[in-house]
Formats: C-alpha cells, structure tokens, sequence
C-alpha cells in the first residue's frame, strides 16, 4: 500500500468516530435483505446535471427494477451538500427512520461530514457479494475518500482522475506542468478558465495547483487547521492573481461546472478544458459533442484522483433496497456498461483479473475511445487532499476572485 495512504489511514483513524448507525438490517444476510428489499422504491440522490449519468442511472433503474423488483428513483441534485441538509434536518427534527434519502453518490467534505456526524449506516461495504471482485490492492486509495478512511460506509463504484482535453488541431503541444500552463495563458489571454468555486471541479483545479506550487505537498494530507495555512496558500493565491487577467472573459466571470467548461471546449471559446472523468471527451467525440480532434493528457507531475462512493444514511427508509442498489452497480456488467465511452467512461474499480472470463471480456471488448488515454498512459494519481481544505480554499476564493471582486 502506498506510504502516504497507510499513513493518512492510522492518522484519521484517530479523528473520526465510527457512527453508531442503527443496524436494523444486516448486510451479511443477503437472502434476507433481498426479501425486505422487494417491492421498495429506493431514492437515490445523486448530481443530475449530466445528461449521461442521467441516463446511466435510469439504466441501472431498469435493471434494478427487471432483477429484484425494486424501484428506482433519481433525486437529482444540484449539489451534494442538499443532501446531507436533508438528513440532518431529519435527524434534528428526530426522525430516525423512515428518511427520505436513501443513497447518496457521495464523496469528499460531504462524506467526511456525515461520517463524522454519524449520518450514515454500515459499515456494510465489505458484506455486499459483489465485493470480492472490487480491487482494493490495485486501488488501495478506494478505501481512503480525501484522506479519510472509508470504513465500510461507502461502496466505491467509479474511480476518477483529472485530465485536461484539447483540441490536436489547433494546439499541437499542450502545456504539461502548472508552470508551462502559466506561461501558455499569459501567451494566449483568453482561452483558459476554470468553473467557478465551490463548483466540485473548479475547486479540485485549485486544488491541482496546490500540488504544482507547494514544496512539499504532504502538507496537504493534513487538516487546513493543523498547518500554516496562509503560508501554504500564498503560492496559490499569487499564481492566480498572475493568471486571472488572462483567461477567458479577464476572469469577469466562469462558467459553472464541467458541462458549461465542456461546451466552451466544443465552441472554441477555450482551446483546454479538464475534467475528472478521463472518459468524458471520447464520450462526447460519439454524441458529436466535441471534435474528433480533441484529446486528453495529464500532468508529467500527476493529476488529482479520487473514488465515488454510495452511502446510506442512518435513517433511510429503504435500507435493503439501498443494500442491492450498492450491489447491482458493482456487477460486472454494470460497470461495463459505466466505462464504455459511449455511456459514461468511468472507470472500473474491479480488478480484471478477479472476474470469470466471460465478464473480463466485457472489458476486453471494449473501445475506450480516440481521446482516452490507455490506463498505463494516465501518470501518478495525486492524493486528494484533506477535506477541509476544499472549502476552505473555495471560501478564501470567493472573497478575493468571486462576483464583484
């Protein structure tokens, strides 16, 4: 296992409680869960602002409905965080069980939020059935989310990796450093921007800037609190204030998240854009979304990569159909389905080699796309850092580049 993460493992172990969620169901007896599950209707929260995954979870919907009769319903979110708000109104107003959310796709502050809160059931993980074929000594960093350990309270479904597309006709040679990327914006003023923070992906390129400005970068496997933040961040803050007056619309205004960074992209309004699924571009190359010419790259030094996760909370009304949920989305199929680039282009957290050859060719079978780059193309996957500095950073954003500054 990597250093750093069995390091951030006994660390956080000692910060985080495990919730004393009810346990009104065991997730070791699968039979029984499967009778209580039949005949729910199981509400999943989850982002619904890609068209794509929209369609995804309708799909896996179907299934859920065709295998065990089990209905499926995306609440679509404009954020995560509506959710958790959701559930600690619940629990303050003292309802316990009988919640109206019962998955969560899930990661980072929100998940170290609910966890930390004792929000959410399990640990269940580890009993799903489907578990044996997850990965987990390939991808040790799907049991760690942000640094945190997972603990069982999430199933990991997607792994994610930030990688910048361009457009080969146009840009031969992208820059591959922060550093080279400073220097090509100032060189090409107006054809750069980022989605605006507290945005997920506009928040993980500072993020990624961090890591390409620090020293030492470990500083960022620690609470904000717990190192000299102002110190840390200076070097940030002044790389932007070097890069804003180039980039697009002199950094005015930005655009709200990967989809709007994406259609400026397709418009040739910004010849780089990034996004943390590495199978985006080759998807949207298929729908006639983007150019063929458009290809994907990743920093010589590493882009940030991260695991998605589906949670409970502890007071969901629909536990055992939550449980198969969790399950259904860890089948081989399922997970095909997720990275053929023509659905979604995830990738997999199984490891090929723990499935029967008719589900490894599923995953043989497979074109990942013109613009995918191959697994052994994708560079050092960047611990995400703690949590806290996520908001943190999108705060101090706010004051210093946000709407009328």
């Amino acid at each position: 296992m990597n250093p750093l993460i069995l390091a951030t493992l006994v660390t956080c172990g000692s910060i985080l409680h495990s919730p004393a969620a009810a346990q009104d169901i065991d997730p070791k007896d699968w039979e029984g869960v499967l009778q209580q599950a039949s005949g729910q209707t199981v509400y999943w929260h989850a982002w619904g602002g890609d068209a794509r995954i929209n369609a995804f979870i309708a799909s896996v919907g179907d299934d859920l409905q065709a295998r065990y009769g089990i209905s499926l319903e995306h609440v679509r979110l404009a954020d995560t965080a509506d959710a958790v708000t959701r559930v600690i109104a619940e629990r303050s107003a003292g309802r316990d069980d009988g919640g109206a959310v019962d998955v969560i796709w899930i990661n980072g502050a929100n998940f170290a939020s609910m966890k930390d809160q004792g929000l959410l059931f399990g640990p269940f993980a580890q009993d799903l059935p489907n578990w044996g074929v997850v990965d987990t000594d390939a991808n040790p960093s799907i049991l760690v989310d942000f640094t945190l350990p997972v603990e069982g309270f999430g199933s990991p479904w997607a792994m994610f990796q930030m990688v910048f597309e361009y457009d080969s006709a146009t840009l031969p040679e992208p820059p591959r450093s922060l550093d080279d990327l400073r220097a090509w914006i100032a060189d090409n003023p107006g054809r750069f921007t980022y989605p605006q923070p507290p945005d997920f992906l506009g928040t993980s390129f500072l993020k990624q800037a961090l890591y390409g400005v620090l020293d030492d970068p470990a500083v960022l496997l620690a609470p904000a609190d717990d190192v000299d933040y102002d110190a840390a961040t200076a070097p940030l803050w002044a790389f932007l204030d070097d890069i804003t007056p180039n980039l697009w619309r002199q950094g005015r205004t930005y655009p709200a998240n990967e989809p709007a960074l994406g259609q400026l992209l397709a418009d040739g309004e910004i010849d780089i854009a990034f996004a943390f699924n590495p199978g985006r571009a080759s998807a949207a190359i298929a729908d006639g979304e983007l150019q063929d010419s458009v290809r994907t790259y990743v920093f010589d030094e590493g882009t940030l990569a991260n695991s998605s996760y589906l949670s409970i909370p502890y007071n969901a009304a629909n536990k055992a159909g939550a449980l198969v949920l969790a399950n259904l989305i860890l089948d081989p199929e399922i997970q095909a389905r997720a990275q053929d680039p023509d659905v979604l282009g995830f990738q997999t957290v199984l490891g090929l080699h723990l499935l029967d050859p008719q589900d490894r060719a599923r995953f043989d079978a497979l074109e990942l796309g013109i613009a995918t780059l191959a697994p052994d193309q994708m560079g050092a996957g960047l611990l995400e850092p703690h949590p806290t500095w996520m908001t943190r950073i999108a705060d101090d954003w706010a004051a210093r580049y946000g709407a009328g500054q």
